[in-house]
Parts: C-alpha cells; sequence; structure tokens
C-alpha cells in the first residue's frame, strides 16, 4: 500500500510539471492553459481554500480537487503532446531557491500575524 501511494505521489508531481509546462505551451488551446494554470497553482500555493488544519475536511480539498483538476487538464490535452510534456518534465530538474522558500515563509508570517492582530483587536 505504501509503495502503491508513493507511487501515486512521484505520478502527481510529473503530472504537474507537465501541466505548468503546458501551460505555457502555444500548442495548447486556451481553455487548458486556464485547466492546467489554476490546478499547478492551487497545487503548489501555501493557501487552500479549506485551510489544513481542519481535521479530514482540510485535507480533502488537497485529495480530491487537485487530481480532478490533473486528471481534467490531462483528458483535454492531445495524448501525443501530453507524452511530448511528460517528457520534457522528467527533463527539468527542480529549482531550489533560497529567495523562493524565503518569500513563502514572509507569506506565512505575515498571514500569522494578520490572524494575530485581528484575534487581539
Amino acid at each position: 500500500m505504501i509503495t502503491r501511494l508513493k507511487a501515486f505521489a512521484k505520478r502527481v508531481k510529473a503530472d504537474l510539471a507537465a501541466l505548468w509546462l503546458a501551460s505555457r505551451d502555444r500548442r495548447t488551446p486556451l481553455l487548458v492553459k486556464i485547466v492546467a494554470g489554476v490546478t499547478v497553482a492551487y497545487a503548489l500555493s501555501p493557501i487552500d481554500l479549506i485551510p489544513d488544519f481542519i481535521p479530514v475536511i482540510g485535507l480533502l480539498d488537497d485529495l480530491l480537487l487537485v487530481p480532478a483538476g490533473i486528471w481534467l487538464a490531462i483528458r483535454l490535452i492531445p495524448p501525443a503532446l501530453m507524452d511530448e510534456l511528460r517528457r520534457d518534465a522528467r527533463a527539468i530538474q527542480p529549482a531550489k531557491s533560497a529567495w523562493g522558500a524565503a518569500i513563502v515563509a514572509a507569506v506565512w508570517l505575515a498571514v500569522l500575524a494578520a490572524m494575530g492582530w485581528h484575534l487581539l483587536a
């Protein structure tokens, strides 16, 4: 079971990279670019529709919405193009950016500070 979950997570990560490429590819139809872009942005965004700290329900949006968006976008992309995008996505090395991590941390700290200020005001 753990092996299957790891394989699923690896496939989702690879498909997200391919969808990111699809959202930037000129051969991808506009509707698919929008679906792929929104899916990738939601998957990578630290902000969720339902906050993760809410037990069970908070994780359901990640477990349902992201795979559903991936599934829809993949179904809308022509199979030959999707195969090419997956090959291109495998060739990409993930970027490790200290600035990116600092920006994400700053956004989280700002959100937490605003929540604290709101609760104490």
